[in-house]
């Protein structure tokens, strides 16, 4: 997952794509006895009477992003160093050149990553064997401009992706018909083991927020007691598309001959809880549903600067044992 935005805390502010919707209905009762009719009549003005406004925002001093997701899989391995912009810049963020990047592992082994376009950092080709193998531990340490950041990671268990299973549907409850898929993998005996599992649609990753399939144990969270278990069905189905493109019309699900590929990745509590926050901040609703919803952070990153902790610095570095599979959709009756 590629790092693009930090998101601000706005004090007193709160946004949705490029405006914030302000209501701008006030109600004053005379009466303290309010009918059903009269607050109907109220929820339906606050949903009318919206103004957009976009907002002049203080300029902010850039923040160096990290973006270090190593895997086991076969091939490049790739890391991303940019710096971030303002919250209405669209434009492609800022890439940091220049920078000296070395992972190593508990063996004394050291990898060494080559830029090879501005702010894209990589280590082998197409035909390399991954140098990420389970339960080792990795540290990245990044030279760049004086400054050293670093982190460390373990490479931890991955389970078996034992099939993937796809049904045939009638259009049910808003969602429209077709084909849908499920897999199925059972999480490791001894709780505390995080995932994050991701699908493919005919080779194009869907990682769009309300795409972000993250699993503790075999449920949602380190509460639901569900250690060792087949993962739930909530998350055996996350691997369908889910989202909604730039006209607000659900994307379509799986149809014959498509390749359905599922990838179990694991990943350390902290990163868990990264992708979590990233996925709260990414899929928020606009309007006055915003009043409801958690404030805005900046999430928070495993990567030191000069030896200590910083909010100069945003991203993740995490090493991922990898299990996957794929199937082809098949014409049903």
């Amino acid at each position: 997952m590629k790092t693009r935005k930090v998101l601000f805390i706005i004090k007193n502010q709160l946004f949705k794509n490029r405006a914030m919707k302000i209501n701008c209905f006030s109600v004053f009762a005379k009466n303290r006895l309010i009918s059903i009719y009269t607050l109907l009549g109220l929820f339906l003005a606050l949903q009318a009477c919206e103004d957009e406004i976009t907002p002049t925002l203080d300029p902010l001093e850039p923040l160096v992003t990290i973006d270090a997701w190593l895997h086991s899989k076969s091939g490049e391995q790739v890391i991303y160093i940019q710096e971030t912009t303002s919250y209405f810049d669209q434009s492609e963020p800022p890439a940091r050149s220049g920078a000296e990047i070395v992972v190593s592992d508990d063996l004394g082994n050291t990898f060494e990553f080559n830029e090879t376009e501005p702010g894209k950092y990589v280590w082998g080709d197409e035909s390399s064997f991954s140098f990420v193998n389970t339960n080792r531990i990795y540290e990245l340490e990044i030279n760049l401009d004086g400054d050293v950041y670093s982190a460390v990671s373990e490479a931890n268990r991955s389970p078996t992706v034992d099939s993937i299973v796809v049904e045939k549907r009638e259009e049910d409850l808003g969602q429209p018909a077709g084909y849908y898929a499920q897999f199925y993998a059972r999480d490791f005996t001894g709780p505390g083991d995080t995932y994050w599992i991701r699908s493919y649609k005919n080779g194009e990753y869907l990682g769009k927020p309300s795409e972000i399939n993250l699993a503790y144990d075999a449920a949602f969270s380190a509460g639901g007691n569900f250690d060792g278990f087949t993962f739930i069905s909530p998350i055996r189905e996350g691997i369908n598309p889910n989202d909604e493109d730039e006209n607000e019309e659900a994307l379509p699900p799986f149809e014959p001959g498509d390749v359905v590929r599922v990838e179990i990745w694991s990943i350390t509590n902290g990163a868990f809880q990264f992708l979590a926050d990233v996925a709260d901040l990414t899929n928020r609703e606009g309007g006055t549903q915003a009043l409801f919803q958690s404030p805005i952070f900046n999430t928070k990153t495993n990567i030191l600067l000069n030896g200590q902790t910083t909010d100069k610095v945003v991203g993740y570095f995490n090493t991922s044992m990898v299990n996957s599979l794929e199937k082809t959709v098949e014409e049903q009756e």
